[in-house]
């Protein structure tokens, strides 16, 4: 479902990904860990078309990022960290005009939105303003939201973040449920070791734009002769927190402007 080959992607002299490669089959959920800075966002931004890469090859959907951006954006859905639903449109009118942009059938439109909607407890808050809405729950439009139109692959960057234990769980318990009855692909970014783990079925650890080990969490625990995946984490990527990654993200933004 997702192929991505050499991908590098630099600023100037700085690389934030650089010679990335990996394959995530059909309905796999996979999880990008690092830490700040490492290049995950990036990753996630030239998969779904916002970023052009310098150089190397990506396919979603069996489609090429490159040439054919308009079939892949009708293949992904995307949740990105920051909230971009209009707070002063109803849940409910957030979902509909998602529908219009992506083309559902408009004989389809409503009963799909009601239906996302009580799948994620909010049928009764979809004629309520965005901005009256918890971060919770304006997470859990945004996630069904980026479902409405049946896409084959879900992109999310830090899904959980900021979130509390009792959301986070109802979040991932849908996702898993969706991912299970409908075969959706998963891709998601995350800090939270523990989420990585009990979520995804492969994980890659990337850090300073490369790709450091993949391979269930067991694996990667067996690689390392780690007895945790934090343990892991920490010989693969050091115990320190390195200045240059502050300093990289600074010089990501200057080359954005």
């Amino acid at each position: 479902m997702i192929e991505v080959n050499e991908l590098t992607k630099c600023f100037g002299d700085f690389c934030a990904v650089d010679k990335v490669s990996f394959s995530i089959p059909p309905g796999m959920v996979f999880a990008f860990l690092g830490p700040n800075g490492a290049g995950k966002s990036t990753t996630i931004k030239m998969l779904t078309t916002i970023l052009s890469p310098t150089s190397g090859r990506m396919r979603v959907n069996d489609f090429d990022v490159r040439t054919e951006k308009n079939q892949v954006r009708a293949s992904i859905g995307v949740i990105f960290q920051d909230y971009t639903l209009d707070d002063d449109l109803t849940a409910y009118e957030n979902m509909y005009y998602h529908a219009v942009l992506y083309r559902v059938p408009k004989q389809e439109r409503k009963s799909k939105i009601e239906k996302l909607l009580e799948d994620v407890g909010l049928s009764d808050r979809k004629n309520d303003l965005i901005k009256n809405f918890s971060g919770g729950m304006k997470r859990r439009v945004e996630i069904v939201r980026g479902l409405l139109h049946s896409p084959k692959v879900l992109f999310l960057d830090e899904p959980t973040l900021g979130l509390d234990v009792q959301t986070r769980n109802f979040l991932w318990t849908c996702l898993a449920k969706m991912n299970k009855e409908e075969g959706i692909t998963i891709f998601f970014t995350t800090h939270n070791l523990d989420e990585a783990e009990k979520i995804a079925t492969r994980i890659a650890i990337i850090d300073q734009g490369k790709i450091l080990i993949s391979g269930t969490a067991a694996e990667i625990k067996k690689t390392t002769a780690a007895d945790s995946l934090e343990k892991a984490f920490l010989k693969l990527t050091g115990y320190d927190i390195r200045e240059e990654q502050a300093d990289a993200i600074g010089r990501m933004r200057k080359f954005r402007r």
